[in-house]
């Protein structure tokens, strides 16, 4: 069993192997960062992750901290790093998301003034709002078999699945929203989180307004090139920073996932045609615009996709073997993007 040894706040404590010092005063060490957040584990992949929107620019190095296969938390209100980086260290070494936090507010003088939400790789969640904390300022944390559970400045809070915490709220509406979303949402961790901090948006969201945003998820080795940050989105300023959030984890999807079997189609003739034409205005081709699908056009398909950086999409469509009368197929989102891209304009001739 592990032996806890409490010390004093504010004195050197040792707890599971990790020593830990919380020390200075909200004033002198501590940014106010007005802020609803989500934490978040997928217990069928063991994602841990985080969603977070304040008013407040570049939140990303402040709020979100995440470990693969440890837990993940969110520090805001008066916001203590220690937080995001003992915690990690705490739950590392065996603590849960509530023994980790309560070990971090007995070490701190300033506990009352945190925000702080936590999740581990087991699913534990809990959420602390101090009473220092500015109004409307309270959280909710997922309940095993009924509705999340509410907290209320002055109690922790603890459960299952998320963490939702926010503080200069317009209300409460905004951490129900998180909470009530994230359970009601399919897909994947992120796709849910990211629809959580949607609708705390919408349901009122920051008294002061919006400025910044943020997105990490983390999963073993998962990211480029075995990075754990499977995805990690930051928004340092923006007038709607949830919206460009939105928009840059589209786009995150496009270029650092692969391509869903379903999303597949046949190039035809006229999907031929077009991509020709794109090609000879930009500079990737100077044959003829007819609409032919043989394996030269199959790799310059393959040689495009790799200069406009859709990597990952490209194996479905190397794999087929055009001469032996295989049907050439394409993403339907890459074929979009790429039509978007040329439309729009975003681009410059290829330089030969």
């Amino acid at each position: 069993m592990r032996q806890f040894i409490s010390a004093s706040i504010g004195a050197w404590i040792t707890i599971l192997g990790v020593p830990l010092i919380l020390s200075g005063s909200v004033a002198d060490r501590s940014p106010l960062v007005s802020t609803f957040s989500i934490v978040g584990f997928d217990p069928g992949n063991g994602d841990l992750g985080i969603a977070v929107q304040s008013k407040f620019p570049n939140v990303r190095p402040i709020v979100p901290w995440a470990k693969a296969g440890v837990g993940a938390v969110a520090t805001q209100s008066f916001a203590e790093l220690d937080y995001g980086i003992k915690g990690l260290e705490l739950m590392a070494n065996g603590a849960s998301a509530e023994e980790a936090l309560r070990i971090l507010m007995q070490n701190d003088p300033d506990y009352q003034e945190r925000q702080v939400g936590m999740v581990d790789a087991k699913g534990n969640a809990a959420s602390w709002t101090g009473t220092g904390t500015f109004p409307w300022a309270g959280g909710r944390v997922g309940a095993e078999g009924k509705s999340s559970i509410a907290g209320e400045a002055g109690k922790l809070i603890v459960g299952k699945g998320y963490a939702a915490q926010g503080n200069i709220l317009v209300s409460a509406e905004t951490v129900e929203a998180l909470a009530t979303t994230f359970e009601g949402t399919e897909g994947s961790l992120a796709d849910r989180l990211v629809a959580a901090l949607v609708a705390g948006g919408k349901a009122g969201g920051d008294q002061r307004g919006e400025q910044s945003a943020a997105l990490l998820v983390v999963r073993d080795g998962a990211g480029y090139d075995g990075m754990d940050n499977f995805i990690d989105i930051s928004v340092y300023d923006h007038v709607t920073p949830i919206a460009e959030l939105e928009r840059l984890y589209q786009l995150n999807n496009l270029y650092f996932t692969q391509s869903d079997p379903a999303n597949m189609i046949p190039v035809s003739a006229d999907i031929a045609t077009e991509l020709q034409r794109i090609w000879k205005e930009r500079g990737f081709y100077d044959g003829p615009v007819d609409g032919t699908v043989d394996a030269e056009f199959q790799q310059i398909l393959v040689d495009y996709m790799g200069w406009e950086n859709y990597d990952l999409r490209i194996a479905p469509v190397q794999s087929v073997n055009v001469a032996a009368g295989e049907s050439l197929l394409i993403d339907r989102e890459v074929l979009e993007d790429i039509r978007h891209v040329y439309r729009e304009g975003l681009w410059k001739p290829r330089v030969n």
